[in-house]
């Protein structure tokens, strides 16, 4: 990568849109953030983007490479912003979503709240076709039944249409045919079909990622042209990359294509930076922290590899059960999110308890202290009022802040009910959002069979920094990194990620009878098909092939991820794989179970250029004390007494500068809260390390 490269990098998020503007490889000349403008998300975009260039004396019209992340999929999913759907099935499968898995995900729960899927039964279409398991067609679709389909979809109303015919990823020419049918005779029609959306097993699963795909793709193809003229309009000639949940970035038109795979886009870029920030600092073992205006996301990284999974739940009826939204199969980076950002509001129930969050005030009105309309109080507000936001700082100066509206606030929408004033009020709900963030982040860790002791968490987003220090404390951490440029994050992340696609298919085979031409030239298409997405976003640029196969003992429900060789499989490899397979099965389930068959359903292909060199991890610097000469009131989140806090400017530390909480680290988009039980220093790449090693008495 050439030192004249120039990048833009756009997060925009629930509450702020960041801008990050880099030369070469990872040389922050200018980030900013702004308040998102939810009618119309690139009005804020491009202040960012005209922020940054006016503050290098640079131009749009310079960029040799651009890369988006949205939170405009996730929101109108959440929302229920998206198109009317109607769903095509095979002739006695129209109740695949009532059916769902034939279970309650609480049993005993006499007011269960079933999970919105989005379509309605009298939108549920059936046709009348039948393909085999092994993609055999046993009943042919008829020109008479897909007439009638027809007419079902004029009448329903529908906007878009979901095709998931049984069998689809064995053989997919039934849907090939109705979408081209359906093209043709209907081009205003927006139809998303599973062979191409999610091609598995499992017809529920693969059903409700392509409802969801048709849901929002008439939104994001007209919100990913409009951005791109917007840009285009004002000098941009490189093409623009779009951030995707696994990790990578794809171009523009197979975002509109797929645009199921930018949900959760933004946080996937913090987990790429966090994981890079782990291998340049040589840590094994890493929490990430996120903590943004509207949400707070958090991920486990080992050996600077995000944890992934192949599936995830959209708009859970109940927050933390599994099974109480709409699953996705789609390739993710895995993170547990919760509302807790600096939106969050908080607020006192009718028991008389102290709530914060889910509800979030976002940028339209956003916290009271910003006089934009907001009346509620919210974590910002609460921060404000402790004394660790320092109004002359904020936001660079680009937003006003009045803490005395903070005050009154609290003391009027909690304190009144509760005998406190404004400061007791929000420190009542500093606690409970710090732990109710420890709380999903331990509850992560357990479900992945895991430990955060151990762990360093490395903390950035807006809010991140600010409350790292207190949610390590309640979830057992005792060592945080804040890498430069925090407040920005994931969209700093962006700009490392691979431009890569994954692709998932169904083919199932016993191991030990495996027809080694078929799956080798099953991974042939797939790996070409992959080939063919990359090159439009990377041109020649080299690529890596990642090949896996999902794999479980015959009979079981669930499958084990086991990377294969990069090359076509032999009858050599059939005693590795099933080494591999039960080395993996015992370290998930203590032993593995003798005299079982193995059997493989799915086979996967990740394509992806390669990943920005580490340069190796740095000697520490020696530690010297430094003297703070400015100091601010702050109400201490150990104990809650007020005390003067040391008031660093980040840019005037230098490696081994140490400072001892409490302490605010400031910097232009966000500031550090080193409680009065941490100390903070600056290591050899200009990460501020804070380390749990004070007693934080008076």
């Amino acid at each position: 990568m050439t030192a004249q490269m120039l990048r833009l990098a756009i997060d925009i998020g629930g509450t702020f849109t960041d801008t990050v503007l880099v030369q070469g490889e990872d040389t922050v000349l200018a980030s900013t953030k702004t308040l998102t403008t939810h009618t119309n998300p690139a009005d804020g975009a491009m202040q960012g983007a005209a922020r940054v260039m006016a503050q290098t004396g640079r131009t749009l019209a310079e960029l040799t490479g651009f890369i988006h992340g949205t939170t405009l999929a996730t929101n109108a999913l959440i929302e229920r912003r998206g198109a009317i759907v109607a769903t095509v099935t095979t002739e006695g499968f129209r109740d695949i979503l009532e059916i769902a898995y034939e279970r309650r995900y609480s049993q005993y729960d006499i007011n269960l709240e079933k999970p919105d899927l989005l379509v309605p039964r009298e939108r549920c279409l059936t046709v009348r076709e039948r393909m085999s398991a092994e993609g055999e067609v046993l009943i042919g679709l008829e020109d008479s039944a897909a007439e009638a389909l027809i007419r079902d979809i004029d009448a329903s109303g529908a906007e878009a249409v979901a095709i998931c015919l049984l069998h689809s990823y064995a053989n997919p020419d039934h849907e090939r045919w109705l979408r081209d049918l359906l093209a043709a005779r209907r081009p205003d029609l927006t139809v998303s079909i599973s062979s191409e959306v999610s091609p598995e097993a499992r017809e529920f699963d693969r059903l409700c990622t392509t409802v969801a795909n048709a849901y929002i793709q008439p939104l994001m193809e007209t919100y990913l042209k409009a951005f791109a003229d917007r840009f285009a309009e004002e000098g941009v000639t490189c093409p623009i990359l779009m951030m995707t949940a696994g990790g990578g970035m794809c171009t523009l038109e197979t975002a509109a294509r797929f645009p199921i795979r930018l949900v959760e886009s933004g946080p996937a870029g913090g987990a790429i930076l966090a994981a890079r920030i782990a291998a340049s600092a040589g840590l094994d073992e890493v929490l990430s922290f996120d903590m943004g205006g509207t949400t707070a996301k958090l991920c486990l990284i080992d050996k600077a590899r995000p944890q992934t999974s192949r599936q995830f739940e959209i708009a859970r009826a109940a927050r933390f059960i599994k099974g109480s939204g709409m699953p996705v199969r789609i390739p993710v980076i895995e993170m547990i999110e919760i509302g807790a950002g600096g939106g969050s509001i908080a607020g006192v129930d009718r028991l008389g308890r102290l709530t914060v969050g889910p509800k979030s005030a976002g940028s339209e009105p956003g916290p009271v202290a910003f006089g934009r309309g907001g009346t509620e109080p919210t974590v910002t507000d609460s921060d404000i009022t402790l004394g660790y936001i320092v109004p002359d700082t904020f936001a660079e100066g680009h937003i006003q802040i009045d803490p005395a509206a903070s005050n009154a606030a609290l003391a009027r929408v909690i304190g009144q009910r509760l005998q406190l004033d404004g400061i007791g009020s929000a420190d009542g709900v500093s606690r409970i959002v710090d732990e109710s963030m420890a709380s999903a982040g331990r509850m992560h860790a357990v479900e992945s069979g895991k430990d955060l002791g151990p762990r360093t968490m490395i903390a950035f987003g807006g809010n991140g920094p600010l409350h790292a220090s207190r949610v390590a404390r309640s979830a057992g951490v005792s060592r945080i990194v804040i890498p430069p440029n925090p407040g920005v994050g994931s969209a700093v992340g962006f700009l490392f990620a691979p431009v890569s696609f994954e692709i998932v298919r169904s083919r199932y085979s016993l191991l030990e009878t495996m027809d080694m031409a078929s799956i080798n030239g099953l991974f042939s298409q797939m790996i070409a098909e992959a080939k063919s997405v990359v090159a439009q976003g990377a041109g020649d640029a080299p690529t890596e092939v990642q090949r896996t196969a999902f794999m479980r003992y015959n009979g079981q429900g669930h499958e084990i991820e086991i990377t294969l060789p990069d090359r076509d499989l032999t009858a050599d490899d059939l005693a590795p794989l099933t080494e591999a397979f039960e080395a993996e099965y015992a370290k998930q389930f203590s032993r593995p179970v003798p005299g079982m068959k193995i059997e493989i359903l799915n086979w996967a292909v990740r394509v992806a250029t390669p990943d920005a060199a580490v340069s190796s991890v740095p000697a520490k610097p020696e530690l010297r004390d430094i003297a703070p000469t400015d100091h601010r009131p702050i109400t201490c989140d150990v104990d809650g007494t007020a005390k003067q806090a040391a008031f660093v400017p980040r840019d005037s530390l230098s490696p081994g500068d140490r400072v001892r909480g409490p302490a605010l680290i400031s910097e232009p988009q966000t500031t550090t809260l080193v409680s009065a039980d941490f100390s903070a220093h600056v290591d050899a790449i200009g990460n501020l390390v804070l380390i749990q090693d004070q007693k934080g008495g008076a």
